[in-house]
């Protein structure tokens, strides 16, 4: 008679260690493309630890690179691993270890700003939004030279439920480099709100924070004045951070959600008073301006070129630095 109790979790069986699979493949990290290898199979086991509980879980993983994480991942007991590589280099690796996971490890050879993952994993893993998260994560060890824009495209994929969370609020688990976490290796694990805290559009957020951080070392209003022509750059500015109740000479670092809360519901009103202005780039207007100063320097034209400077000085209270 068998004896009864759980069956046994999964292992993958012996196989080289990620420095042997390196050297095996001629591996080198790419410094121009910000990679860095995880070659200690216990630090790669604390980063998944952090994702939770992975039993029958379906997991995507993002640029698994030579193994690393991937091998923690497949002997957390997953039901199913799904990584997505864009590095040619790194196939041969994974694919041993596809082939001691048999039907654990699916291997795209694609591109994870481009990858759709809305049909990958079964129907039956969505979850409604206001419902706890699906059994579906987001793992990764994410490279400085993507992980802005990735962040930042999965952030609108939130904002629409589509994308990854297609099958609800599906946990993230990241690692980012020292310029991104402040660390020499960060772990960040993100779980989606139920409720946004800034109840606007997402395209209106990420133009106005991204506007914010124009100027990252100077006062925020440098760079939120970039919101607006350069005709009305000083009123409307000065208007934008009265009414959104923000001190024109905090840095960007130094704002808040509510802030910024405050700052995308003006900005919001204020468009919808002027239905061109969310259309407006400053680099538009700079690039105008600097095609029309050559213009008028070619045909040998004289007089006030000052508008060829655009100009973005607010002012500010007595005593206080400009900081230009």
């Amino acid at each position: 008679m068998a004896a009864s109790g759980k069956l046994s979790t999964f292992r993958l069986p012996p196989l080289p260690t990620i420095r042997e699979i390196i050297k095996l493949f001629r591996l080198q990290a790419v410094k121009q493309l910000s990679q860095n290898f995880l070659l200690d199979l216990r630090l790669t086991d604390k980063i998944v630890r952090k994702a939770g509980n992975l039993t029958d879980a379906y997991v995507y993983e993002v640029g698994p690179g030579p193994g690393g994480i991937t091998r923690s991942i497949l002997n957390a007991n997953v039901a199913e691993l799904l990584v997505v590589e864009k590095d040619t280099r790194f196939i041969p690796g994974l694919q041993m270890l596809s082939d001691a996971a048999p039907g654990k490890l699916r291997i795209v050879h694609g591109d994870v700003l481009t990858f759709k993952l809305e049909k990958a994993f079964p129907e039956s893993l969505k979850r409604h939004w206001e419902d706890d998260p699906p059994n579906v994560h987001i793992i990764g060890n994410l490279p400085f030279s993507v992980s802005t824009p990735l962040i930042v495209k999965w952030l609108e994929h939130v904002s629409c439920r589509d994308g990854p969370f297609v099958y609800g609020r599906t946990p993230m688990t990241l690692t980012f480099q020292k310029e991104v976490a402040e660390v020499d290796v960060g772990v960040v694990r993100f779980t989606p709100l139920i409720q946004p805290r800034i109840e606007q559009p997402f395209k209106l957020v990420e133009k106005v924070v991204q506007n914010a951080f124009q100027f990252r070392r100077k006062y925020c209003y440098r760079g939120l004045g970039m919101l607006f022509p350069e005709a009305q750059r000083l009123e409307s500015t000065e208007r934008l951070l009265h009414l959104a109740d923000v001190e024109p000479t905090l840095r960007p670092r130094q704002l808040s959600i509510a802030h910024f809360r405050s700052l995308c519901d003006i900005y919001r009103r204020m468009c919808d008073g002027d239905p061109q202005l969310f259309a407006y780039d400053f680099r538009e207007e700079l690039r105008q301006s600097k095609h029309k100063c050559r213009h008028e320097e070619d045909r040998g034209e004289s007089g006030d070129l000052s508008h060829c400077r655009p100009q973005d000085v607010l002012h500010v209270s007595p005593g206080q630095s400009r900081d230009q």
